[in-house]
Formats: structure tokens, C-alpha cells, sequence
């Protein structure tokens, strides 16, 4: 009964979310407004897409480079083909219950290449923290260096319940998360991981590992920069707007699963600030979110099945 309540609040509820929010997105669009952003996706011009997927797939196989360097101090040599498929499935995993592709990635690196889960675990938090002090450098960036942005739609009241509501819904998620994983490990589990947060420090070439971690963000931004070009109208935002706008996507993409609903608002409710029409904004959005999810779902799908026939 725990074990159901607590798939159901890890899983259920930050999808219900992002329904939520779909919902209320499009539940204030007016009938001409919808005709609009129809015609937005109608008339983009996908080639730029296709484009900018190329480069997030190139920043995965950049992530499972830099994840090499983690796991070779531990005294392990993690293979890459292993190290690209896993981080697909956790990415795609994530998209269903979300933080449960890390467990994943690290049972699969230790089903397929025999490196201690909790060691295996320990890097992939330690990558996160990485990933979230880059993430926290680029908000003070666009905070000091660009005018605040006021995300107040005609729903801002809605919204800002969501919002408060949602980071109060992950900091429960992630303590339920901990505390399970505490209850059931002891000393030599916890050490582990240590052990794996810790090698980062004990990696060999810190200077190729910090050059994987900016090719990783900067292709983040690249592939969000390149989509700017599928639309006319869209095209000519300043490179300023684009990494704002940037900022708030990856900030969505952590209030429900994958970004779902979330994202596009985000995306919108800050380029209609910059004399970019609200249809317009509202369609790049959900055009950038769909082709990132795509992307997951085909990789992740594709590795799910090609992990076990190039590991036989």
C-alpha cells in the first residue's frame, strides 16, 4: 500500500501537473488565437529542427564522454556505447517517473559492465551537481546582465500556484526519494556513493572534463538557438531573448515530467515580451518541446532495445 501511494505521488501527480497547466495554456486561447499558432506549425520550417536534434544528440554523446571520465577514477572502464544507451533510457525514463532514470542508468551500467551500483550512482549525482551549479550560473547571468522578466499572463494567479505548488511537490519528491534509499542501505552503500559523488576530484584530465561540461550546455543552447530559424517570425530574436528564454525552458523542465506543459509557457511568457506575438511564442515553444521529447523517446526507445543484443 506505501510502495502504490508512493509510485502514485512520484508519478501521478507531477503529470497531473503538467495536464494542468496544458490545460490552463490552452483553456485561455481564444478561437482566433488557436487558428494562429495552427498556421505557425503549419508554415515552420522543420530542416532547422532537424538540425537542432542533431546537435542534442551530439550533446548526449558528448555527457556520455564526460561520464567516462567519472567512472575511471573508481577503477572501471565504462564502455561508450553502454555509457550513450543508459544516459538515453534515464532520460526516457525520466519522462514517465521522474529522478527514477538515474536508479536505472546505474542498474543498467552495473548489469552490463559490473561496476557497483552504488558507486555508479554516486557519479550520476555527482554530474547533477554540476549540471545544477552551471544551471544556477546562467540564471545569475541573465539576471544581472538582462531585465528582469515578468511571467504574469491573464492567469497569473493560477500560475503562481502551480509554480509554488510544483517546487514544493519535487522538494517532497526528492525527500521521499532519499529516504528511501537511506532506509534500506547501510554504511558501506552510503560510502559508496561518496565514492562516486567524490570522483570528480580524482578525475585525471579536469581540464577535458570541464571542456565536456561547457560542450554539453553550449549545445544545450545551440539547439535552442538553431530552432529560432524554423519560424520568420521567430528568427530575428536577439541572442539576449533566445538565452533568457533558454534559462526558463530548462527551469520548466524541472516542474513536471519533462517539461510537459510547463515548458512552452515558459517559453512564450518570456518572448512575448519582446514584441514576439503570444500565438507565435506559444507555437516555438511547443515546436522546441516536442522535438526535444521526440528525441528522447526515439533514442531511449532505440537503446532499450539495442543494450541487450551489443552486450550479449
Amino acid at each position: 500500500m506505501k510502495e502504490k501511494l508512493s509510485f502514485k505521488f512520484k508519478t501521478v501527480i507531477p503529470l497531473f501537473i503538467g495536464l494542468i497547466i496544458v490545460y490552463f495554456s490552452i483553456n485561455n486561447i481564444t478561437p482566433l488565437e488557436k487558428i494562429n499558432i495552427k498556421n505557425s506549425f503549419i508554415s515552420a520550417d522543420y530542416k532547422f529542427i532537424i538540425l537542432a536534434v542533431l546537435v542534442g544528440v551530439f550533446s548526449h554523446f558528448i555527457r556520455a564522454l564526460r561520464w567516462k571520465l567519472l567512472i575511471n577514477p573508481l577503477g572501471y572502464n565504462l564502455s561508450l556505447k553502454n555509457s550513450i544507451m543508459s544516459i538515453f533510457v534515464c532520460f526516457l525514463a525520466n519522462l514517465g517517473i521522474p529522478r527514477s532514470g538515474e536508479f536505472l542508468r546505474a542498474s543498467l551500467i552495473n548489469f552490463y559492465n559490473g561496476i557497483p551500483f552504488d558507486k555508479t550512482l554516486g557519479t550520476i549525482f555527482s554530474e547533477r551537481v554540476i549540471d545544477l551549479m552551471v544551471l544556477l550560473t546562467m540564471i545569475f547571468i541573465g539576471i544581472v546582465s538582462y531585465p528582469i522578466i515578468d511571467f504574469n499572463l491573464e492567469f497569473s494567479a493560477t500560475k503562481t500556484f502551480l509554480f509554488v505548488f510544483s517546487i514544493t511537490l519535487i522538494i517532497f519528491l526528492l525527500i521521499f526519494l532519499f529516504k528511501d534509499i537511506l532506509k534500506k542501505s547501510g554504511v558501506t552503500f552510503i560510502n559508496n556513493i561518496k565514492i562516486g559523488v567524490f570522483s570528480v576530484f580524482k578525475t585525471k584530465n579536469k581540464p577535458l572534463f570541464l571542456a565536456y561540461t561547457l560542450f554539453i550546455w553550449i549545445s544545450y543552447f545551440l539547439m535552442f538557438y538553431i530552432s529560432k530559424f524554423c519560424m520568420e517570425e521567430t528568427s530575428t530574436i536577439s541572442l539576449e531573448t533566445i538565452f533568457i528564454a533558454f534559462v526558463a525552458g530548462v527551469i520548466a523542465m524541472t516542474l513536471t515530467n519533462g517539461g510537459l506543459g510547463a515548458y512552452p509557457l515558459a517559453i512564450s511568457s518570456v518572448l512575448v515580451q519582446y514584441d514576439i506575438s503570444f500565438e507565435n511564442a506559444f507555437a516555438f515553444g511547443w515546436i522546441v518541446w516536442t522535438s526535444q521529447t521526440l528525441l528522447i523517446i526515439i533514442f531511449g526507445s532505440l537503446s532499450f532495445i539495442f543494450l541487450p543484443i551489443l552486450n550479449k
